[in-house]
């Protein structure tokens, strides 16, 4: 049996996973057998749709994705899959072709595709960590907007300082979570 994963970490997410989707029918994989993460950085493996994808092989099954790229991003976490699948009797396919620990040439491919699946995540927070820092040096980057305009906090601070009220009772009064009312009240006594 085929069953097929899908991932994206984009906002265009429907586009992405629809053509994966088509991707994987072309491949084999029944609608019904394919399992998907969207919103998901490869980086990150504590995954609910890998987890069920794993899951669902049996001994003689077939994990399919179209890219390994979709399926990790860092060298270790794609050998650590890959391990996974093995010692459940299954197979991996990238797209169309099957991956073969044994094989030393299938073994070397599927590092230099797993390199280059890290090299890329990489690049892309290279690329933002450098985006940002000129946006921030442009002025344009001025981190979370705070929940409380000034005057609000130094009302919140004066509520809090009387001693009538919880903590609670004066964040939902305010609208804002207890933690807020802390962080002002730190922010005041700083002052």
């Amino acid at each position: 049996m085929h069953i097929g994963y899908a991932r994206c970490s984009t906002q265009h997410q429907d586009q992405d996973l629809t053509a994966q989707r088509e991707g994987l029918a072309a491949l084999g994989v029944e609608r019904s057998r394919v399992y998907t993460d969207a919103g998901l950085s490869g980086t990150n493996r504590d995954r609910p749709g890998l987890r069920e994808a794993l899951a669902a092989l049996r001994e003689g099954d077939t994990l399919v994705v179209t890219k390994l790229d979709r399926l990790a991003r860092s060298v270790r976490d794609a050998a650590d899959i890959a391990t996974e699948v093995e010692d459940r009797g299954a197979r991996l396919s990238i797209g169309g072709s099957v991956h073969d620990p044994a094989d030393p040439m299938g073994k070397l491919l599927f590092n230099v595709l797993s390199m280059v699946a890290e090299f890329e995540a990489d690049l892309i927070r290279q690329r933002t960590r450098e985006g940002m820092a000129v946006a921030k040096a442009r002025g344009r980057l001025r981190g979370k907007q705070p929940k409380l305009s000034p005057a609000q906090e130094s009302h919140l601070v004066g509520l809090m300082g009387t001693g009538e009220h919880t903590t609670s009772e004066v964040a939902a009064l305010m609208g804002v979570s207890r933690a807020t009312v802390y962080r002002a009240m730190q922010r005041a006594t700083a002052r």
